[in-house]
């Protein structure tokens, strides 16, 4: 129980709720118009020769979003992807870095911004739908939003838009960005060596291929990735179960592989080893995991033979899989004590997100934004049939590239909930355990109409903010008494974050606005 609620009361370091870096851009879902436009008339035929290496060609953009439209002149652009480079046509994955040719560059203060073409996702909403949770609570995640693309005059195709994990990110998120950011996955073009947190030792050479040091490339000094992974693997269970909370933001850890079991997204540390992010966060000396590459969630990757013993219906998965040599999950669902904490936020998570109700919402909502442009695109990898159909049901997507049955996104959630509400019984997980705070916060009623009030235990100087679920700060007040109230008619129907804190404090509670 101690150690539960020290994992609970681990909130995000840093700048959450602050202005930064691409908060307008992505202060509401909308889709951009992306214009780009080269010198060369055979610009596409060198993008393609220029993947393998991953230079960048020069280009012209002009963005129009909500606020207006911008033009920048001599920005960079370079095709992106592994698996989703495999897209059939012409309509590939790639990165806009802003300043490439000229320094302090930006867009909104970004400095680089990705395009996917949602490959094996024909809904184009699965990698959106797991950020927003991701960022709901509270994990470090990018954001997510939509674009039309052109290139030299030419309809290019309908892509997400997905925030670049780099120093920008690192400053928003825990105001630091000087220690290392490592990318789990295979080097390009290199063979099968899985970002697995084993431990091989402490020669250097042996983790280059399968991690990427994202930043302080002049130290090169990668002492704290083999300090990590020698304790994953090499320290006792007792050391394991509690100091892992000394090693790890746990509570962001363990809701990122929860997320991962939940939605079957299984191109990630669970099964493929690849597609996370961690950064050694030197303001609490944390090693802080970071969400990528969701466009595969809902069970659209299947469990290979050779990654962990070839599981094929995605919506049966074991609440506690992991494919072959992965120690950090593998010591968590197998030591009593994290074991735990793991199945307390398993529930947790699950009743919260893993939803018919949910789900449903999200698709509704998103449908409505996207559906006039995803039928409009002629260059995406399915068709207008499958976006819809897929919304609801399995589809089989034919053969080749992105091919094969693909879950539909409210089909999935009821079969899996159907088979996990068999071996998992969440009205028990979490009833000893309770997370227990240093004070504790009323938020009622949640969900409501109009306003809502908030009882405190303690009469300290608290100050309370309501933010948006974009973290735009909407109301705010200190308060030494032990109640407070805040009408909400006039904010759109939606989720808000009740911040309560003080200088040694902090709650934060989701609440629903209908």
């Amino acid at each position: 129980m101690k150690r539960l609620t020290t994992v609970i009361l681990l909130l995000l370091t840093g700048s959450l709720f602050s202005q930064a870096p691409g908060d307008d851009l992505f202060a509401t879902d909308q889709i951009l118009k992306v214009e780009l436009q080269f010198a060369q008339s055979g610009f596409w035929d060198s993008l393609v020769a220029n993947y393998t290496t991953e230079t960048y060609m020069q280009a012209d953009v002009t963005i129009t979003d909500n606020s207006g439209v911008s033009t920048f002149q001599d920005i960079g652009i370079r095709l992106k992807g592994n698996s989703s480079y495999g897209h059939p046509g012409d309509k590939k994955s790639f990165k806009i870095d802003f300043n490439r040719y000229v320094d302090s560059l930006d867009y909104d203060k970004l400095e680089k911004l990705n395009f996917n073409n949602c490959f094996k996702d024909p809904t184009f909403m699965r990698e959106k739908i797991i950020y927003d949770i991701c960022r709901n609570e509270l994990m470090p995640a990018p954001r997510c939003i939509y674009a039309d693309v052109y290139m030299n005059g030419t309809y290019w195709g309908f892509y997400d838009v997905v925030e670049q994990i780099d120093d920008d990110f690192l400053n928003t998120h825990f105001d630091n960005s000087s220690e290392n950011l490592f990318k789990a996955g295979a080097a390009f073009g290199v063979g099968s060596y899985f970002a697995d947190l084993m431990y091989y030792g402490t020669d250097t050479t042996a983790y280059e291929n399968r991690y990427a040091l994202e930043n302080n490339a002049t130290a090169n000094d990668w002492t704290d990735l083999i300090k990590l992974t020698d304790f994953i693997n090499n320290s006792s269970d007792v050391d394991f179960a509690d100091s892992l909370q000394y090693y790890f933001n746990e509570p962001a850890l363990m809701k990122s592989l929860v997320i991962d079991n939940l939605f079957s997204n299984l191109d990630s540390y669970t099964n493929s080893a690849r597609n996370y992010y961690i950064y050694h966060n030197p303001v609490n000396g944390l090693w802080e995991w970071i969400k990528w590459d969701c466009n595969e969630a809902f069970g659209s990757y299947p469990a290979g033979g050779g990654m962990g013993g070839g599981v094929t219906d995605m919506t049966i998965l074991a609440v506690d899989y992991y494919a072959l040599s992965r120690p950090l999950l593998e010591r968590i669902v197998t030591i009593a004590a994290t074991r735990e904490t793991y199945d307390y936020y398993y529930c947790d998570i699950k009743n919260k997100y893993f939803t018919d109700a949910y789900i449903d919402a999200a698709v509704i909502t998103l449908d409505a934004l996207i559906r006039t442009a995803v039928l409009a695109d002629d260059n995406k990898m399915y068709t207008d049939d499958q976006y819809i159909d897929n919304l609801d049901g399995n589809i089989t997507a034919g053969g080749g590239p992105g091919g094969g049955t693909i879950y539909g996104l409210r089909s999935f959630v009821a079969a899996r909930n159907s088979y996990l509400d068999g071996v998992v019984d969440c009205t028990q997980i979490g009833q000893d355990i309770s997370p227990v705070s240093l004070f504790s916060v009323s938020v009622y009623p949640n969900p409501t109409k109009d306003a809502i009030n908030i009882n405190l235990d303690k009469f300290d100087n608290y100050q309370i903010q309501i933010y948006n679920i974009d973290g735009t700060l909407i109301a705010e007040q200190i308060i030494n008494g032990s109640n407070s109230n805040f009408d909400l008619q006039l904010f759109p129907a939606g989720m808000y974050l009740v911040k309560v804190s003080n200088s040694t404090n902090t709650i934060i509670t989701p609440v629903i606005k209908n």
